[in-house]
């Protein structure tokens, strides 16, 4: 699947501004002096506990879609390249290695 340019920009967006709003709640949640997060022992709430996991969740969601925008961005710059084969990685060659044999040079498949 190829995502488009907009497309994987705006999942890298969301994956960075994930990153920085849950761990900005994570941090203040740990700072709570209202009672909510910790009662008067010290000692975390249900409160507390049920905001932590929705925030980790939420976390590891925007980390993963970030993940898959980056992606999109970077084959995006690599299939951009003057004279660049989609999937074809510099020296000629793919993923799997060099073409060799016969046809190597010719640009055609076995």
């Amino acid at each position: 699947m190829k995502l488009s340019r907009s497309s994987s920009w705006f999942l890298l967006a969301f994956g960075v501004w994930s990153w920085f709003i849950w761990v900005s709640f994570v941090r203040n949640l740990w700072k709570n002096g209202s009672g909510l997060a910790f009662d008067a022992a010290g000692d975390p709430t249900s409160y507390f506990w049920v905001h932590l996991t929705l925030a980790v969740a939420s976390f590891l969601l925007g980390t993963a879609v970030g993940v898959i925008g980056l992606r999109g961005v970077r084959a995006l710059r690599r299939g951009s390249r003057p004279g660049a084969e989609p999937g074809s990685e510099p020296g000629g060659g793919t993923a799997a290695g060099p073409r060799t044999g016969p046809d190597a040079g010719s640009g055609s498949a076995a």
